[in-house]
């Protein structure tokens, strides 16, 4: 192992937490709450410059969490969700970057959400917490980063959720950051996206232990969210994949199939993920972050032209990227706001993951998105004016 370059292990030496809005300062929620004080969860990696002008900003998924890389001990099972990006030599490079991931409000993974305490009453918020949105959680993240002693961005990336919320922070602080990198997002939640989301916040709400979200301190709707785990993951995957490693086999190859106790392999993984999901996850959560993705729109005002005028606002170099096997969100949205940006004298590149894996490929396809990424950062970091291309670039990451 190189001397100079810490283990990838103890990038992640602890999680972190930080006070924000505590009163009378609170925070004023789009939907017009009052909400304080706000604890955030954080991890740092890397080092923040003297001019605090060398961070980036990491935004994570729907049940992602402020652990995007490394290893909190040597007995870990798994790393950071983007371990395979953030670190010494990888494309968000701790050797030169000071790089930030934060738990998003309303989330149950040491910010404060549904299942934080209320101070008014002493017991959790569960559906007394007010709706939040995307930009919300932005703004919270806004407040984080001048507490760090940020002054500008590198970069905002993310996937997915994490996408909208890089979106949000190239049309709401458009001089912070230097590019954005958004990733399997639309400018905006269409229908079929609202109604995946709809069967999952469904099946927790029809379960008799959800209690219209009063099940604290006991396990909740438990039922219900592995099956709104089940859903969303069917959406994250694509026929493809389930062909390759599960195809029509039984979990067990011995069973009778005509026995309601005999699984598909298929249907054993989803119920995994599903048990999987709720050690780590409150119900509550997944209905507000399900319900800030319904809300999301770029433009405020559901039109085509709302988002795409929102767009010209964005001033940071983009590289938009889509996944071709992607069916929660398809190419064509991504290729849209590069279209837009490139239209308005954006900055733009557009690159188009080639990958069997669907929606979540930008959690599998390390090598090629640390090779196009690494690159796009290479290119921003030499030089200080960003060249103002009219059409979309599609090569140069090639």
């Amino acid at each position: 192992m190189d001397p100079k370059k810490p283990d990838q292990k103890n990038l992640a030496t602890r999680r972190k937490y930080m006070t924000l809005f505590k009163p009378p300062h609170d925070f004023l929620t789009e939907s017009g709450r009052r909400l304080g004080p706000i604890t955030v969860a954080y991890e740092t990696y890397g080092h923040l410059n003297e001019a605090g002008t060398n961070a980036i900003l990491i935004c994570h998924a729907l049940t992602g969490d402020a652990h995007a890389a490394g290893s909190y001990t040597g007995d870990d099972v798994l790393p950071g969700w983007w371990d395979g990006l953030i670190g010494p030599g990888k494309a968000f490079d701790t050797d030169h970057y000071f790089v930030v991931c934060s738990n998003v409000l309303g989330g149950c993974q040491g910010t404060t959400g549904p299942s934080s305490v209320n101070p008014a009453t002493g017991r959790p918020y569960g559906t007394d917490f007010p709706i939040v949105t995307i930009r919300d959680m932005v703004r919270v993240q806004r407040e984080l980063l001048r507490h760090l002693g940020v002054n500008q961005l590198v970069c905002v990336a993310g996937g997915s959720m994490g996408g909208m919320q890089v979106l949000e922070w190239g049309v709401m602080f458009p001089g912070f950051m230097q590019s954005i990198i958004p990733i399997a997002v639309s400018a905006f939640s269409t229908p079929q996206q609202i109604a995946y989301n709809y069967a999952g916040r469904y099946a927790i709400m029809s379960d008799p232990a959800w209690q219209n979200g009063n099940y604290y301190p006991g396990p909740g709707p438990v039922h219900g969210l592995i099956t709104a785990r089940a859903i969303g993951t069917i959406t994250y995957k694509t026929d493809a994949t389930w062909l390759t490693r599960f195809g029509r086999r039984l979990q067990y190859g011995d069973s009778d199939p005509y026995q309601w106790g005999t699984k598909f392999a298929i249907e054993s993984y989803l119920e995994y993920q599903g048990h999987s999901l709720i050690k780590r996850f409150d119900a509550n959560s997944y209905l507000y972050l399900t319900r800030a993705i319904d809300l999301y729109d770029l433009g405020r005002d559901g039109t085509p032209e709302g988002w795409k005028n929102a767009l010209t606002r964005v001033t940071a170099s983009s590289l938009v990227i889509s996944i071709n096997s992607d069916i929660l969100y398809p190419p064509y949205q991504q290729e849209a706001i590069a279209e837009t940006l490139a239209k308005k004298g954006k900055d733009v590149t557009y690159y188009e993951l080639d990958s069997p894996y669907g929606h979540d490929a930008f959690l599998i396809e390390f090598a090629v998105l640390d090779r196009v990424i690494g690159a796009f950062l290479k290119r921003i970091q030499r030089s200080c004016e960003k060249p103002m291309n009219s059409e979309i670039n599609t090569a140069s990451l090639a």
